[in-house]
């Protein structure tokens, strides 16, 4: 598919610009995670790539160090207790993704596609193979992302990964990166403790 090859350029070009352009609020976000506690700056995590192979998704660390690993936040006795102070705010603006815009230039990551899964969230997974969802570049945001993040459940959510495969297009990924940057100033469908 012709449009593939694009979208790899347009994701080169769009996360080197990124990476460049934010450099500064790269400075200012680790400073602040790292005078508030202990631990790395960058939070690694296994994730499902195209074709379910895995790769390190890269986030700012927005939890304590003594977090139980591999466990979406949702599914933790009382989540409040390990996030951060400072990780509430990267996650209600976002700001924690920002990494993975190495992810992105690495090629592990698309700017749009479907959101990359746990290596253990099986039932996301099988739902996807459905519609080929697994079979394409996962993305910093996607279809399902802009139609409800965290409020969607798991069939609703690979329902939309897979009419984002039959419809790919630049239009298309114009339209969820616009929709993105509004939900994301808005918060709007972000719940606290959600998987994204």
């Amino acid at each position: 598919m012709m449009y593939l090859r694009i979208k790899r350029v347009i994701d080169l070009v769009v996360s080197l610009i990124g990476l460049i352009v934010l450099s500064p609020v790269f400075v200012v976000l680790i400073v602040m995670i790292k005078l508030e506690s202990k631990g790395g700056i960058i939070f690694r995590q296994k994730r499902v790539g195209k074709n379910k192979t895995h790769f390190d998704i890269l986030k700012f660390r927005t939890m304590r160090i003594d977090t139980p690993k591999d466990m979406p936040t949702h599914l933790l006795e009382n989540p409040e207790k390990y996030i951060t102070r400072v990780g509430k705010f990267l996650r209600k603006t976002s700001l924690d993704e920002l990494p993975q815009l190495l992810n992105i230039l690495k090629g592990d990551m698309s700017i749009v596609g479907p959101r990359p899964a746990l290596w253990n969230q099986y039932d996301l997974l099988e739902e996807r193979d459905k519609y080929n969802a697994n079979g394409v570049t996962p993305g910093l945001t996607g279809l399902a992302q802009v139609k409800g993040r965290d409020e969607l459940p798991i069939k609703e959510k690979a329902k939309y990964d897979g009419e984002y495969v039959n419809n790919m297009s630049l239009m298309l990924d114009v339209k969820i990166f616009l929709m993105t940057v509004r939900q994301v100033v808005s918060s709007d469908g972000v719940k606290e403790g959600g998987v994204k």
